[in-house]
């Protein structure tokens, strides 16, 4: 089930029926705040139950007025301007997290683990490299094998390859020759911030720390870059 990714104007948003929702991704000045509108009857057309919608402070006004809450905001996200995450239910039982109970023993776990300088590096039968087109068709076979669904169509190696020439860079971990982890970023230049994603391990092949490992990549690979905030979701 795959989501439809469309430009409304010079922003992005995403939906679908997989997360019952419209996503305002990126979004341009230039389109406020016919936007709003906009998210509105995409919403009300496909039946979704709630809006999200990712935008800097200036325009966080026009969004409450119609409705929106704040349920959190980024530091620095758009080059030193914080990003506020506002959201619109549009059926009442959508605010009820109903995982809610796992989330705080989520939490209070993360909690207890501090932040280390340096990750160790994997053992000597792994190495690292930044993925290029030739391995596209193989991180398909590994994305299909560790995602039973996804809202984008990663199991298509020439999708894969589409996202190499935009702006997503990826990360594996070979082990003879064969990717067993993989994650990506998501840079946006323009912005100056990046989302980590896409994290994929090869379930005989977890618990290794590859994945801490390829994110600590991730931050040094950005860091050259110039990419000032670094997030996921």
């Amino acid at each position: 089930m795959r989501d439809t990714l469309l430009s409304l104007g010079n922003s992005v948003i995403q939906h679908g029926k997989h997360n019952d929702r419209v996503y305002l991704m990126k979004f341009s000045g230039n389109d406020s705040p016919s936007i709003i509108d906009e998210l509105n009857r995409i919403a009300h057309d496909n039946g979704y139950t709630k809006i999200l919608a990712k935008v800097p402070q200036y325009v966080t006004a026009s969004f409450i007025e119609d409705g929106f809450i704040t349920e959190a905001w980024v530091p620095n996200f758009y080059n030193k301007e914080p990003a506020f995450f506002m959201a619109k239910y549009l059926k009442e039982s959508r605010r009820q997290d109903i995982r809610a109970k796992e989330c705080k023993k989520v939490l209070e776990k993360t909690q207890q683990i501090y932040a280390v300088d340096r990750v160790p590096e994997p053992d000597e039968e792994f190495c690292f490299r930044i993925c290029n087109p030739s391995d596209a068709q193989q991180m398909a076979q590994v994305y299909k094998r560790v995602f039973a669904t996804y809202p984008f169509p990663i199991y298509d190696h020439k999708y894969i390859i589409q996202t190499m020439n935009t702006n997503v860079v990826y990360f594996g971990m070979f082990h003879e020759s064969k990717i067993v982890a993989l994650a990506s970023t998501e840079m946006d230049i323009e912005s100056g911030n990046a989302e980590m994603t896409d994290f994929a391990t090869l379930p005989e092949y977890t618990g290794k720390g590859l994945a801490t490992f390829l994110l600590q990549q991730m931050e040094l690979e950005i860091s050259k870059r110039k990419i000032m905030t670094a997030y996921t979701i």
